[in-house]
């Protein structure tokens, strides 16, 4: 995969096995469409959650990595202070869309959604605390929005050279070639 950005890490905070396997699931292969490189969750530990996101990484391409944090708040502050740049996406935060610019291309970048209530602590740990717009809405819309503009720019989508299979976008209904 060509890489116009660096390598992102989307970091799901306080999963619950009982009710946020779907979103979870959901938020790891946003992440893994857009072109991130890790998928780590916080809060219950569920290795099966990944197994999805696996599975998709083996027949359509991409090297996502995915993995679980015990202590978030430890690994976001030491995120920061080895020079990554930590974008928390709440709707309390600044408009997307003028600041993705500010965010730098040359630093590695993590991507917190949250999940259950998020401490306030992360608002001053991150370098962005950036919002899709100022009212509820979906944490799997708002990652999506934002690796959009951050990551593809003028492409319509990432390639994924190590795919078993490629899908051959189609007005007419749906073109899959086995590679």
């Amino acid at each position: 995969m060509n890489r116009a950005v660096p390598e992102i890490t989307v970091l799901r905070l306080g999963y619950r096995i009982g009710r946020d396997p779907r979103i979870t699931t959901h938020l790891g292969l946003v992440a893994r469409a857009f072109g991130a490189t890790n998928f780590i969750v916080s809060g219950d530990n569920d290795k099966k959650m990944f197994d999805t996101i696996k599975s998709v990484n083996s027949n359509f391409g991409g090297k996502m990595d995915t993995g679980y944090v015990e202590k978030p708040i430890k690994w976001m502050k030491d995120f920061v202070k080895d020079g990554g740049q930590l974008i928390h996406l709440t709707m309390y935060g600044l408009p997307y869309k003028k600041m993705i610019p500010e965010i730098s291309k040359d630093k590695p970048i993590a991507i917190v959604v949250g999940g259950p209530k998020v401490p306030a602590e992360i608002f001053q740990i991150s370098s962005f605390n950036l919002a899709v717009g100022n009212q509820p809405h979906s944490e799997v819309a708002a990652l999506g929005l934002v690796m959009d503009k951050l990551v593809l720019e003028s492409e319509s989508s990432v390639q994924f050279e190590d795919a078993k299979f490629t899908i051959i976008p189609d007005s007419g209904g749906k073109n899959v070639v086995e590679e």
